[in-house]
């Protein structure tokens, strides 16, 4: 027999390997961080010697879940500013707040986001903010996996006095992040409105120099489109495709204004897009044509953006309301399937992080998974679990949540930091907030 870190045990396991096997009476072998073997109960009982053995009994183990674009902070500012257009609720309510932000403001608001999303499955994200170090420092402190990089803005944020500061800042959190199995930097324009090509330009270099992504919100609504075209003369798109960015390994944020030239473009670039349903509704952005993106075989993951435009941070949701989204808007029940809506949430999150070590439960993948109650009312009967996951499943089933074979949440507890307390701090941290937005 084998030696195994961890053998784990499950009444269903959905593998989201290339075969997309769903294996029933099913085990898990956790060997330093990674999927050792996934198969029959029987058959890994009979080839494992697990340091430790967890029968997780009625669960539905998965790959942990990835959220492919956040702003994890923003859960301090949930519920602040709602039923407003984009332009008016960043420009009117949530700019001026983020000008009085601080370090510890952040990384609070970071580590309940990562309590949120390591309740509902999530193992992994990407994040643009401000103090973007302190995002990653929460991210260390919850254990998740978690790519990021300072935000870049024309202008001056609480966290940076301009562009050249936040690429300063950039540089330093990606040789912080070196050797690091967990934390990842990445290159942060945070759009074509808020730069000039001469920033967008430095952001390209860095992120060449670093063999960085580059990550950006690109294409979320009409009025960006316009701002583009009156000040560069070019649509989001093409502006970034003359500038160079969609030459680097990038990840673009919403994506939703585009036509089907642009998107053979992008298919061509090999771009990844980051489709965000439940900010696109709130904020009536659009729906983005993610069909005729996976039409053209392109990497599209699921992100929730930031807590204050969806509320949640809760991928489950994304992956139902996207599934029904597009159902709606094509006029066709059989468009995004929820293998589909899976699909986005793991593999195509993993190729949105540039990541791939995540996204399946197969052997050397990342030891990354959650496991869901089957006796939750919601989740019986059980005919498809695919289905079941992403039409009935709402994230708080969730049993167990792990990284890296580390168990980071089990029924109710999380493990490296204390709740209760991170609770309490938060709620002292609303006063701060609504002094800041003049509330």
């Amino acid at each position: 027999m084998r030696q195994c870190d961890i053998l784990l045990h499950a009444a269903v396991i959905v593998t989201q390997d290339a075969q997309r096997r769903v294996l029933e009476d099913a085990s898990l072998a956790v060997e330093r961080g990674l999927v050792a073997e996934v198969g029959p109960r029987a058959d890994l009982t009979a080839r494992w010697r697990p340091t430790r053995e967890l029968d997780l009994g009625r669960a539905l183990l998965l790959p942990g879940l990835v959220n492919a674009h956040t702003h994890a902070a923003m859960t301090l500012l949930r519920g602040l500013a709602d039923d407003m257009p984009l332009m008016d609720w960043l420009n009117q309510r949530i700019f001026p707040v983020e000008q009085k932000l601080t370090p510890e403001m952040v990384r609070l608001g970071c580590l309940l986001g990562y309590a949120e999303m390591l309740r509902t499955g999530t193992t992994a994200c990407m994040d643009m903010y401000l103090f973007e170090e302190s995002v990653l420092q929460a991210a260390q402190e919850a254990g998740l996996r978690c790519t990021g990089g300072e935000a870049v803005f024309a202008f001056p944020s609480a966290a940076c006095a301009g562009p050249e500061a936040a690429l300063e800042a950039t540089r330093a959190l990606a040789a912080a992040c070196e050797g690091q199995d967990r934390l990842r930097a990445a290159v942060n324009p945070h759009s074509v409105y808020t730069t000039t090509p001469e920033i967008l330009a430095a952001c390209r270099d860095l992120a060449a120099e670093l063999h960085l992504p580059l990550h950006i919100h690109l294409a979320e609504t009409p009025t960006e489109t316009q701002l583009c075209v009156g000040a560069q003369g070019l649509r989001p798109v093409a502006y970034c495709e003359r500038l160079g960015l969609l030459d680097l390994p990038c990840t673009l944020a919403h994506v939703v204004d585009v036509t089907p030239r642009e998107l053979d473009l992008l298919a061509r670039k090999g771009a990844a897009v980051a489709h965000n349903p439940s900010s696109n509704m709130k904020l009536a952005s659009g729906a983005a044509p993610v069909a005729a993106m996976l039409e053209r075989g392109m990497a599209v993951g699921l992100g929730t953006d930031g807590a204050a435009s969806n509320n949640r941070l809760n991928m489950f949701t994304e992956m139902g309301r996207a599934a029904l989204l597009h159902k709606l808007t094509g006029h066709d029940p059989t468009l995004l399937p929820a293998g589909q809506a899976l699909d986005m949430a793991t593999l195509g999150g993993a190729a949105a992080l540039h990541d791939p070590r995540l996204g399946a439960l197969a052997p050397g993948m990342a030891a990354d998974c959650v496991a869901l109650d089957l006796d939750a009312p919601n989740l019986l009967p059980l005919y498809n679990p695919v289905s079941q996951l992403v039409y009935a499943a709402t994230g708080m089933e969730t049993r167990l949540t792990m990284v890296g074979g580390e168990i980071l949440y089990q029924d109710g507890r999380f493990t490296r930091f204390d709740y209760p307390a991170l609770c309490a701090a938060v709620r002292d941290m609303r006063r701060h907030i609504l002094r800041a937005a003049g509330i």
